[in-house]
């Protein structure tokens, strides 16, 4: 029988490999606790009409990307492929809007067909930020600043760079989507293949391509800026004013449009070279539309979404990676002997007891001192607490340092928690 095997594009995260997401998902929730956002937790599974209504039928996400599936009922269910429309589905049904202003975040697994790359998988993780009831440019400048703390607090924020553009009023959008058609058709027969048929469906994300040839071609196409509404023009104004005082440097993209049809004014996305080609680790805009679309009341809205595996592997990339998240332990616990055995457990939840928060590993499963020594050095922690039969009967222990020149020492168990605390734990 052969060996069973992960689905292709849908990976493990090992246990050698989780105190990095840990280190990075951390530092995400210092950061959003800062800025005053609260946690929602979403359901992995949608109902599919809620992405072709939300995302738009003719993305490539809804077109091409989605895992969709008949249940028992024959309802048609996707998993999700984003988390902005599931989480607007979220706030709509729990009466989150009506006249409230709220920011919310979210992570968790989404999930693409596509093929599987380095940094893009089939099951991706993403965190996101929402937030509802803020119509100025303000609101989309803390986005951006809240994005900008995070990376400087990951120490990346220098192989970064952020891009903005706004797409204007969907009116406006219109307006210029017939304009660009009506070019691109005279040139249809030298776009790439992706941008042929888009043409039709989503014009706009041609401006996107990454095709030399069609990107030479756009040169010529109506420009965006021509008909962008004046309210769009003010707020994107205001919004440099605001990022210009708060010294964050940026570069105004007019073929920045996103992938997703629910974007209007404000877009932007944090770029980097340093994996290679030029990618997106983190992205979002305003999103005005959605919420009426998805059968609210019109609401203002901005958010972004953020790749995890993307940053992890900018982090890796430039070795930006704290040694100290690889510590899992502190206190590595030999009992050597049968009556130390048997009393070891107690000795261990004492000192959890006495010591909240300190991360104490037991030997299971006997062994001689000298394998119980080795297990300890191998495990990374400061302090070896080594308990033999004589020190069980005492209720004494002796306390090893693993990483210092401290001598070692006997300890009653009493007194276990200040000697650790002497030695840095």
């Amino acid at each position: 029988m052969s060996t069973l095997q992960s689905i292709r594009g849908m990976n493990d995260i090992l246990p050698s490999d989780s105190p990095l997401w840990q280190y990075l998902e951390g530092q995400v929730k210092s950061v959003l606790s800062q800025y005053g956002y609260r946690e929602i937790r979403l359901p992995i599974v949608e109902a599919t009409e809620l992405f072709a209504r939300g995302v738009g039928e003719h993305t490539d996400i809804v077109e091409k990307e989605m895992y969709t599936f008949n249940d028992r009922n024959d309802d048609s269910l996707t998993l999700r492929p984003e988390g902005t429309a599931g989480c607007v589905r979220a706030a709509l049904q729990h009466g989150l809007l009506h006249n409230q202003i709220q920011r919310l975040w979210y992570h968790g697994p989404m999930f693409r067909y596509e093929r599987p790359q380095k940094g893009r998988y089939r099951q991706f993780y993403q965190i996101g930020v929402e937030t509802f009831g803020m119509a100025g440019a303000d609101i989309d400048a803390e986005l951006i600043l809240l994005t900008h703390r995070l990376f400087k607090n990951l120490c990346v924020s220098e192989s970064l760079t952020l891009h903005l553009n706004t797409l204007g009023s969907s009116e406006a959008r219109a307006r210029y989507r017939k304009a660009l058609v009506d070019y691109l058709e005279g040139v249809k027969d030298k776009l790439d293949d992706d941008s042929q048929r888009r043409l039709y469906v989503n014009p706009m994300r041609i401006l996107d391509s990454k095709s030399a040839s069609t990107q030479a071609l756009l040169n010529d196409a109506p420009q965006f800026d021509d008909y962008i509404d004046e309210e769009s023009k003010l707020h994107f104004e205001q919004l440099c004013k605001l990022l210009d005082s708060a010294g964050v440097a940026y570069v105004v993209n007019p073929r920045l449009v996103r992938g997703l049809d629910y974007y209007t004014k404000t877009v932007f996305e944090w770029m980097t070279d340093a994996l290679g080609a030029q990618g997106t680790v983190c992205g979002g805009g305003r999103y005005d539309g959605l919420v009426p679309m998805l059968g609210g009341k019109p609401t203002p809205a901005s958010g972004f979404a953020m790749g995890i595996e993307r940053i992890l592997l900018l982090l890796q990339a430039l070795n930006v990676v704290p040694e100290t998240i690889h510590k899992t332990i502190d206190v590595f616990l030999v009992a050597a002997g049968n009556e130390a055995e048997a009393v070891a457990l107690k000795l261990a939840e004492q000192v959890r007891s006495d010591k909240p928060g300190i991360r104490l590993q037991m030997n299971c499963g006997g062994g001689s001192f000298k394998n119980q020594m080795k297990k300890a050095d191998k495990s990374g922690a400061s302090v070896a607490l080594i308990l033999g039969d004589e020190e069980a009967r005492s209720e004494q222990v002796q306390v090893k340092d693993l990483q210092g020149n401290n001598e070692q020492q006997a300890s009653s168990w009493s007194e276990v928690a200040e000697v650790l605390g002497r030695l840095g734990l």
